[in-house]
């Protein structure tokens, strides 16, 4: 039987949405990009940082679920670095939906936040990472997102 197995955390600052597509739009949704200025990642080999130069795409959509697809980098403490494409969704129910598209805060017990990233590595020890599958689960708090990354163990 399958299971997780954590791996490491990252804790990004949550920096100031830039808007794109129109909150009114009921056809597309809600465009926003969030640059990524930077982080902390820990773990058993896998404390570092996150780079600067990052962004977070997201499309809210008007029943509240975003469509979230990041990109943005890591370099550890013993030199290597690795590049992540973070895929997946936040979802929300409806009486949260209002202050999500709001921009507020919503108690993370009350919403679905998942990922799948893939990595890109520049080191032999660090390829092990582009072997296995991953899911990440996210926390959003007002100032922060907290992500921890699990591989899939058989």
């Amino acid at each position: 039987m399958p299971s997780l197995k954590k791996q490491f955390s990252i804790n990004i600052p949550v920096d100031k949405p830039i808007e794109i597509g129109r909150r009114d739009d009921n056809f597309v949704g809600k465009r926003r990009l969030i640059p990524i200025g930077g982080g902390v990642s820990s773990g058993d080999g896998f404390d570092g940082v996150v780079l600067p130069g990052g962004v977070d795409s997201q499309v809210i959509h008007p029943d509240g679920k975003a469509d979230i697809s990041a990109r943005y980098a890591l370099k550890f403490n013993d030199g290597t670095s690795v590049y992540i494409q973070n895929d997946g969704i936040r979802t929300v129910p409806e009486e949260d939906v209002k202050t999500v598209l709001d921009g507020g805060y919503v108690d993370p017990s009350h919403y679905y936040f998942s990922t799948v990233p893939c990595f890109e590595v520049y080191d032999k020890s660090r390829e092990w990472m582009t072997k296995k599958i991953w899911v990440c689960i996210g926390i959003r708090k007002p100032d922060t997102v907290i992500i921890d990354y699990y591989t899939v163990e058989l």
